[in-house]
């Protein structure tokens, strides 16, 4: 899973000023505003891609289809702030997904009770970013604070970009996709009380990425 991950950071451009600039016909905005979700769209795919999936498709293809379809259909964008390019984003990104699950999952034997609609699709990634964001919260924060905290997403995507692999994947693993400890150590190939003991010390290290950066400090 690593691999699918590039290290660039989420940047404080102004995500407004570059969706205008893109409608006025500057290409090279628009490769630079999709890229700052690059991270984004990689930690979401990455929780939705189950074991079927994995052998077929992997999350950076997911994530190269994705962006390409927004460059494809960006004249049909019609929101300005960056919290609607994200929910944009996000659908295209259910859409593939959904795509992926029909082509390579259901092609063979289609059972329309086992297929996931678009809104559930929808609704899932927005739970894992809610979780990603609910890391870097105090454990005191109420729901209120914690949902308005899914607007750091693409920020805290790049946090995670930013760690080295095996922290990374199991944050991903435990927080993002909800698996046990025992399922961990089976996929890193650890023990489980391994499994847990690098998850204790990987969240430490994200909240200190996050702090530091929240500082205005070199992480």
């Amino acid at each position: 899973m690593s691999s699918d991950f590039k290290n660039t950071p989420y940047a404080a451009h102004s995500v407004k000023q570059m969706i205008a600039k893109v409608r006025e016909g500057n290409a090279e905005s628009f490769g630079d505003l999709l890229q700052l979700y690059h991270n984004y769209l990689a930690v979401l795919a990455s929780t939705q891609l189950d074991n079927r999936l994995r052998r077929r498709l992997s999350t950076s293809d997911l994530v190269q289809e994705t962006m390409l379809a927004a460059h494809r259909d960006f004249a049909q964008f019609r929101g300005k702030s960056e919290g609607e390019l994200m929910a944009w984003l996000r659908q295209i990104l259910s859409n593939c997904l959904s795509h992926a699950i029909e082509k390579n999952v259901y092609a063979k034997k289609r059972d329309i009770r086992r297929e996931v609609g678009l809104d559930t699709m929808a609704k899932r990634l927005d739970d894992s970013m809610a979780r990603l964001a609910h890391i870097a919260t105090d454990k005191a924060a109420s729901p209120s604070e914690v949902m308005m905290r899914r607007e750091l997403a693409a920020e805290l995507s790049g946090q995670l970009a930013k760690m080295k692999d095996s922290y990374r994947d199991v944050i991903v693993y435990r927080n993002l996709q909800g698996l046990t400890f025992d399922e961990i150590a089976e996929r890193m190939k650890i023990k489980s009380g391994a499994a847990r003991m690098l998850w204790v010390r990987a969240i430490a290290k994200f909240k200190d990425v996050c702090q530091m950066d929240k500082n205005g400090d070199a992480t």
